[in-house]
């Protein structure tokens, strides 16, 4: 492997600058933001290792007692830069682009999930496949009216579904099923409906209600709130969702090699990232 794809695959663990993110400290929260609007918050390699970073500075911050995840402008994010994937992975192999996923796309998602203090996702507009990924590993979602959430890689990248795959454990398996063989937009209300997101305010009031839904958390005796996450946590992974989670991964490269990826990339990436956009559209 030569030493660029290594650089890709590898992660600095040193201090860093963010430049695709935002952090910001009010009293005992932490507000970490998608920073990158002019690109509707798409999540760069960079934004990645950055919110991965500051996930773990806040953690590491013995005064912070809730972790939020936002983004900054009109999304909370749009999901895999594609465009940054086409130019600079599209020609790895399966081992590289299985050593790149794992770390950055499963690796991440299971650090916010083994957070032990509580997260809380503050979602407005779109919330697609990564994005949905981010907001769904965190503990509780807040978003606004005009939120809505979608996943249609499978239509439009021939891939199966995004690489964390939490669709049935937040949304129901019948529910799952439909949302990711149709690659549907689900609005905020629907979200809220079905469970995976608890609750729903007007655009102009979403980050006042997130402000008080982690006040109200960050009051709680900080101990506590560990074990108690941590014991719902394993409730869950004792139902198999960490199971089932890391045997989804290997499915999600198996998709890669198909096929109708190879035709899908012939086709030219631009395309489907069109074809997602005007699927998630209405």
């Amino acid at each position: 492997m030569n030493q660029a794809k290594l650089a890709l695959i590898a992660k600095s663990d040193g201090p860093m600058e963010y430049t695709q993110i935002a952090v910001e400290r009010r009293g005992n929260v932490a507000w970490l933001f998608h920073d990158r609007p002019g690109a509707r918050n798409a999540e760069s390699m960079q934004l990645l290792d950055e919110l991965d970073h500051a996930l773990q500075s806040a953690i590491d911050a013995e005064d912070v007692r809730v972790i939020v995840v936002g983004g900054k402008g009109d999304h909370f994010s749009a999901g895999h830069d594609l465009k940054e994937a086409q130019a600079k992975r599209a020609e790895f192999t399966v081992e590289e682009r299985f050593a790149y996923e794992e770390r950055r796309y499963l690796g991440y998602a299971m650090r916010i999930w083994d957070c032990p203090k509580p997260t809380i996702a503050s979602v407005q507009g779109a919330c697609v496949a990564g994005g949905f990924m981010v907001a769904n590993m965190c503990d509780m979602i807040v978003a606004s009216d005009d939120a809505f959430f979608a996943d249609p890689v499978c239509n439009t990248l021939a891939s199966a579904a995004v690489e964390v795959l939490c669709h049935p454990w937040v949304m129901g398996l019948r529910t799952a099923k439909e949302f990711l063989f149709t690659g549907r937009r689900m609005s905020a209300e629907e979200a809220q409906r079905v469970g995976m997101v608890n609750r729903v305010v007007q655009r102009a009031e979403l980050e006042a209600a997130t402000t008080e839904l982690a006040e109200k958390i960050a009051v709680a005796p900080p101990f506590a709130t560990m074990l108690t996450k941590r014991s719902l946590n394993r409730t869950a992974d004792m139902q198999g969702f960490r199971n089932a989670l890391q045997s989804h991964f290997d499915t999600h490269q198996l998709s890669h090699v198909s096929d109708e990826y190879r035709r899908m990339r012939e086709q030219g990436i631009a395309a489907a990232i069109s074809r997602g956009r005007n699927q998630t559209a209405g």
